[in-house]
Parts: structure tokens; sequence; C-alpha cells
């Protein structure tokens, strides 16, 4: 399989730390966002969003977004899972995973930001916008796994939403956010990071880290 991403992109991010848990082969290759990379006519011949991640499977099926490439792994390769069986519990894990796909990350991610840029909204505000995204979203996630058993989101391993709150926690020091005032999202990285699977995954440890 191979794997396009971005070493900083948090969606890329959550697609490595999938792999890792499943001890899935993959080979990265890189597209600089900053530099544009992901519009050239080559790579929108594999995504047409411009985005990363895209993965494209042994047999050449390209597949984008994600939660919808984390869920086929799931499928695919079932073990360890990433969703609980329980119906319930697996809307839970999804809602929260979606809080910070669908509702953090696209309002604060390059994209949406070089577009506040281009509208002459001052560099200190755009971070600051950024920021508040952040700020606003993760207190809405640490008030979801309120009460909920440790050491991870939703118990006693890993899951969806795991996957998706590290990187997230990553992008809001990026901004600034004092993330000390999520003290059950930290503890819950703290579980996650301490695994070779999100260790191995993190920005820094890239071959395109910078």
């Amino acid at each position: 399989m191979k794997l396009h991403g971005y070493f900083r992109s948090s969606a890329s991010y959550r697609v490595r730390i999938a792999l890792n848990l499943k001890g899935l082969a993959v080979e990265h290759l890189p597209h600089h966002l900053r530099k544009g990379e992901q519009r050239a006519a080559d790579y929108l011949a594999i995504n047409p969003q411009g985005l990363v991640p895209a993965l494209v499977d042994d047999a050449g099926d390209i597949l984008t977004q994600s939660l919808a490439i984390i869920e086929w792994l799931d499928e695919v390769w079932p073990q360890p899972p990433l969703l609980p069986d329980d119906p319930l519990a697996r809307a839970r894990v999804r809602a929260f995973a979606q809080a910070i796909a669908c509702d953090i990350h696209p309002v604060q991610n390059l994209k949406v930001l070089a577009r506040l840029r281009q509208l002459h909204v001052e560099e200190a505000d755009v971070t600051a916008w950024a920021a508040a995204t952040n700020r606003e979203g993760l207190a809405a996630c640490e008030a979801l796994i309120r009460g909920m058993p440790g050491p991870f989101c939703f118990g006693a391993r890993p899951s969806l939403a795991d996957l998706c709150l590290v990187p997230q926690l990553a992008n809001a020091r990026r901004f600034g956010v004092e993330v000390e005032a999520f003290p059950r999202l930290l503890a819950c990285e703290t579980a996650a990071r301490a695994l070779p699977a999100f260790a191995n995954a993190a920005p820094e440890r890239q071959t395109d880290a910078e």
C-alpha cells in the first residue's frame, strides 16, 4: 500500500497511527502542503480534492478522507478493533472523532488559514482564529468523555477517538492553546503516546519532517 501524506497533516497522522496499530506496512509518499505539491496534476489525478491523506491499496484502489480510510482498515484488518462492538458505544466514539475531524480540524487547517490571509486578515488574528477553534472544540471534547473509563478516551484500548485526539492536541499546541485546561484529554494523550504505534506516527519521526 501507498500512503500519500505530509508529516504535519493531522489527518495523515491519524491514518499513520491506524496503520501502525494494525501492523501494516506502507510506502509513505510525502507531498509538501506549504509548497502546494498537493495541487500538482499527478496528485489531483489521485485525489481531486487536492488534500492528504490518500491511500492506494495493493490492488491500486484509491481511498480518500482519513476517517473513511481508518474505518476501511478496521473492517479489512479487524484486529485490534478501533471501534467498540456495542452500537451505542460505537456511535459515541464516532461522534467524538467527528467533532474533531469535521468541526475543529477543517476550520483551522492550512487551506482555511490561507484564505483568511488572502482576505487581508492580520497574521495575529489568523493565529487567534485557529487557537479559538481548537480551544472551543477541545473543551467540548473534554466534556464528551467526562466520566468515561480510561486510560484512553473510551476505555482500556485506543479507539478512533484517540486517533483523532492526539494529532489535534499537537495542532492546538502549535497555535499556542493552553491544553492544560483539558486534563482528561491530556491523560488520554499520555496513555496513547506511550504506545509505539502512536509514538512512531508522530510528525517529528517522519522522513519528510522539517
